[in-house]
């Protein structure tokens, strides 16, 4: 049987108040529609089609060329988008699943129990439904005595007692796909809005003495959709509550799960205590007994097993197994940690390589750089590595001690085992356990502290007669 799936992602959302498409707007750092598409791509269906209409670029560039695409260069109603799918689907056999893109909390496994009930059932529509404790404004499912679906019935037409029913319509559907075409034909837009409604569908099929029935989602929460910022901010929290119980479930501690953020691609191995205030984004990955945060922010950043990294700031960072990073630390792009390493407080690390148990404690700024292993690099101690027009490498061998506040001006090698004395600067190469010093002799002159003071305050006098 051919599963197939239309998203319609064709509306501009003005109540977002958003240059941005309102199904681009990011849920837990992933477009809603993305979402979307991964709940229909999980629950197996075949093909997919996304119907798009403003922003349509924009949005097939999130999406990429793994689905098809209809225009719906009119927005003129949810069965009008619908019918836009024709050319690509309208000959096919099967089912097709037909949901919004603005619903990132819908799931695959409520997505193939819904497919499953539709043949179950023998339906030509399966209308996806959902018990919530407020109701109102939605659209109430009305059920006959052998539990098939005699009508969705809105807000504005309840009576009293349909005003009463919490069984909602979520606006997904399963149906019986040349039957889908066959009633968008006979849907017209004799309504206030003058528009075409995927939902009379519905009642078409059911004129027709066609089974209507309905699958009742275990979450209402995957009803959810999103048409201005509060809802989106609620889809937010429900997606990072629902992420975070999935790490827990999986064995990791989060202290606080309301005050740590979770985005959905990161993954966490069994173990790991996640602090408050922590953020995980993009495709960052925590192996197992790690200690994160609190207050770390990670992005696209790879942390091996055994690692503690607190107050620390990492994009596109890799730090291997056992690595001690922080408090106040910032990784930036193309860091790359090797086991047991120290990176202390304040230090800044640039598209460097760090060797095994090497040691950057604090105060330092390492750019451009390639530093052994067993490396100490003091207190202040700093890669000049930008000229104003050009960036340079500074190499520095295993086991060297670079000393406090030394100034190593790139391009230059250190040595293995080299030692490099503290307030040096350092601007030629220097062999193996050589030992560099690059500063003035210190002079002392007996009483000139005193001959200064009397200066200042002879020129302070001057300026206040």
């Amino acid at each position: 049987m051919n599963k197939m799936a239309i998203i319609l992602a064709a509306g501009q959302g003005k109540r977002m108040k958003s240059k941005l498409y309102k199904v681009l707007h990011p849920v837990c750092g992933k477009p809603m529609v993305s979402h979307v598409l991964d709940a229909v791509r999980n629950a197996e269906c075949d093909r997919t089609v996304v119907v798009v209409g403003h922003g349509a670029e924009d949005v097939k560039t999130a999406l990429g060329e793994s689905v098809e695409y209809a225009l719906q260069a009119e927005q003129l109603g949810t069965g009008h988008a619908v019918q836009q799918a024709e050319a690509l689907l309208g000959q096919e056999d099967g089912v097709t699943v037909v949901t919004y893109g603005d619903t990132p909390l819908v799931t695959a496994d409520t997505i193939k129990e819904l497919i499953a009930h539709h043949v179950r059932e023998g339906a030509a529509a399966t209308v996806l439904t959902a018990d919530v404790a407020e109701p109102f404004g939605l659209g109430r499912i009305i059920r006959g005595e052998d539990g098939s679906v005699l009508g969705i019935v809105e807000q504005k037409d309840c009576s009293p007692e349909q005003a009463a029913i919490r069984e909602i319509n979520t606006g997904t559907y399963c149906f019986d796909n040349r039957k889908l075409f066959s009633a968008l034909s006979d849907v017209t837009n004799n309504n206030s809005q003058g528009e075409y409604y995927a939902t009379d569908v519905i009642g078409i099929l059911r004129n027709r003495g066609e089974r209507i029935s309905a699958s009742k989602c275990k979450d209402p929460a995957e009803a959810t959709g999103v048409n201005d910022r509060i809802a989106l901010g609620e889809a937010e929290r429900l997606m990072r509550q629902r992420i975070n119980e999935a790490h827990q479930a999986n064995g990791v501690t989060i202290i606080d799960a309301a005050n740590t953020y979770i985005e959905a691609g990161v993954t966490i191995g069994a173990d790991t205590v996640i602090y408050p205030g922590t953020l995980l984004r993009g495709a960052t990955s925590i192996g197992s007994d790690c200690v994160i945060g609190p207050s770390a922010d990670l992005t696209d950043t790879t942390v091996g097993d055994g690692a503690t990294i607190r107050q620390t700031v990492a994009e596109d960072a890799e730090v291997a197994e056992g690595c001690n990073v922080g408090p106040f630390a910032y990784l930036r792009p193309g860091t790359k940690l090797g086991r047991r390493v120290k990176v202390g407080d304040f230090v800044e690390i640039k598209n460097a390589t760090i060797g095994d148990e090497s040691k950057v404690p604090h105060l330092s700024y390492v750019g451009d750089a390639i530093v052994g292993s067993g490396v100490n690099i003091g207190c202040g101690a700093i890669t000049a590595n930008y000229d104003g027009y050009n960036k340079s490498m500074t190499e520095i061998g295993d086991n060297a001690f670079i000393g406090s506040n030394a100034n190593l001006i790139a391009p230059v090698k250190i040595g293995s085992g080299a030692y490099v004395v503290a307030g040096s600067t350092i601007t030629n190469n220097v062999a193996d356990n050589d030992l560099a010093i690059a500063r003035e002799r210190q002079v002392n002159k007996p009483g000139y502290a005193d001959k200064i003071r009397a200066r200042a305050r002879a020129k302070k006098n001057q300026e206040t007669e």
